[in-house]
């Protein structure tokens, strides 16, 4: 167990992350279930706005340390492509 005053203050400031970062990434996955849905119910308005809300939580939990970069850019590429073929098909 942490012993001096600074590990002490470690533990909690993991602690507050830690539910802050549940939280946020709890909050993308519920923006991209929600896109899920719009392009399994195949009303291509309603998937460009939840693809929309979708790629900005995305990227914002990417600028909060959340996610990578990467994932965030290949997981919004691969939302595109799904609303593209969707949209063309």
């Amino acid at each position: 167990m942490a012993n001096t005053p600074g590990a002490k203050k470690a533990v909690r400031k993991i602690a507050r992350r830690t539910e802050v970062n549940t939280a946020r990434r709890s909050r993308v996955r519920t923006f991209l279930r929600k896109f899920e849905e719009a392009v399994a119910s195949g009303d291509a308005g309603v998937a460009k706005d939840a693809f929309v809300k979708a790629q900005s939580e995305l990227m914002r939990a990417v600028t909060k340390g959340v996610v990578h970069k990467n994932t965030g850019s290949r997981k919004v590429s691969r939302l595109a492509a799904q609303l593209k073929k969707m949209s063309a098909a």
